[in-house]
């Protein structure tokens, strides 16, 4: 199962909200949904991400195994 756990707490960390991602980096809702619902994004997504936080792929997702 995919976690976006991390990226929530980058964000904190870099002072990056959503907001932000949507209307300064120009990321779209939809994305945005995605990633809070934890469903899979594009390796594309996943690079622009790690260079709008400067960090890596460890710092926005992580992999947890299923119960």
């Amino acid at each position: 199962m995919i976690s976006y756990a991390p990226l929530w707490e980058t964000m904190k960390k870099k002072n990056i909200t959503k907001y932000q991602l949507i209307n300064h980096y120009e990321m779209s809702s939809q994305t945005i949904n995605a990633l809070r619902h934890n469903e899979g994004i594009s390796i594309y997504t996943l690079e622009r991400l790690c260079n709008i936080l400067e960090c890596t792929p460890n710092d926005i997702v992580k992999f947890e195994k299923d119960k």
